[in-house]
């Protein structure tokens, strides 16, 4: 499934004539077999995916763009926030996998996943999902401020409902995963009460739309045929999300502008914001090569992958860094 970006795929389905044949489920330790601690502990670390942890990096946007991230009490409101959604999105993960595990097992790549493969219980899979769902709850009750709790809690609930049943509305599938990158971005000025311009909002929203149309595109090229196989991809057509991304790039390219122009005025110095403009518009065209060449399946290892996307980004965040240091 999509749960926050990643991919999901239904099993991939062979035919012998005119009738569908799918893989085998993967094989489950014979009864009986005793499965190590340490075992179930590693399992636990890889369904929890780390990997993912990358984009939770988004909280710090809203204090960067307001200059405020050097701060001691907003960069340490802004760690907690980006700790907290490390937990709540593993949460999430677990959970995931316990209810796709049936599917997981049909699957030749996820039936290699620790639940689906009988290295970390079900039930412990669950209570430890659980536990890091209430615990980054808990946490943020007691230790931010109320309204990163309510943005926390609306990205478990959305996340959650996504993993259950609203993965298989069209459209609205689109909605929602971006919604997490949204959720993302406005958890780090709430976590500092940091105020979000309209601007900023746009561009965040617009981009996540943006990432993930894109990413549903990739992997439709990438599949070429056994797309239809996707359940996540079974109501797209590839002219479709071709369609949203490129209107989604489109939009995030203009609201980005008018943000970096509205910045400007206030300034008398160097116009750093109006610059960053240029590595922003070419980070995303660079984004679109890979989009368009069905590469783009795992933003984050695209974004780390492709060394000319990664220059592109450490200028812009220099000039922006700049602009900010000049206001």
């Amino acid at each position: 499934m999509d749960v926050d970006g990643e991919t999901r795929t239904t099993p991939v389905v062979r035919f012998d004539g005119n009738h569908a044949v799918e893989p085998p489920p993967a094989p489950l330790p014979p009864a009986g077999a005793a499965v190590s601690l340490s075992g179930v502990a590693r399992g636990l670390v890889r369904s929890a995916r780390p990997r993912q942890w990358i984009k939770n990096l988004l909280v710090v946007a809203a204090p960067l763009a307001a200059g405020s991230l050097l701060q001691a009490d907003v960069a340490r409101t802004t760690l907690l926030a980006f700790a907290l959604f490390c937990l709540a999105s593993s949460g999430v993960y677990l959970l995931n996998d316990v209810h796709d595990v049936a599917e997981d097992r049909r699957h030749p790549t996820k039936r290699l996943r620790p639940v689906a493969a009988g290295i970390v219980p079900p039930a412990v899979a669950t209570v430890a999902g659980l536990v890091l769902l209430a615990g980054s709850l808990a946490g943020a009750f007691l230790l931010t401020r109320t309204d990163l709790v309510v943005v926390l809690a609306c990205y478990v609930g959305i996340s959650l409902a996504y993993a259950y049943f609203l993965r298989d509305q069209p459209v609205i599938d689109l909605a929602v995963v971006a919604s997490g990158f949204l959720l993302r971005g406005i958890a780090g000025g709430a976590a500092s009460g940091i105020v979000l311009s309209q601007w900023f909002l746009l561009v965040a929203a617009f981009g996540a739309l943006f990432m993930v149309a894109g990413k549903r595109y990739a992997e439709m090229v990438a599949l070429g045929d056994e797309a239809a196989t996707r359940r996540s991809l079974r109501a797209y057509s590839a002219s479709y999300l071709r369609f949203v991304w490129s209107l989604s790039a489109g939009v995030t390219c203009t609201v980005y502008s008018l943000w970096a122009f509205e910045l400007r005025e206030d300034d008398t110095g160097f116009p750093w914001q109006t610059v960053s403009i240029a590595p922003f518009v070419l980070a995303l065209l660079r984004y679109a090569v890979d989009v368009d060449r069905g590469e783009a399946g795992t933003p984050e290892d695209i974004v780390l992958r492709d060394r000319v996307l990664l220059g592109l980004g450490v200028v812009w965040l220099v000039t922006v860094g700049l602009g900010v240091l000049a206001r």
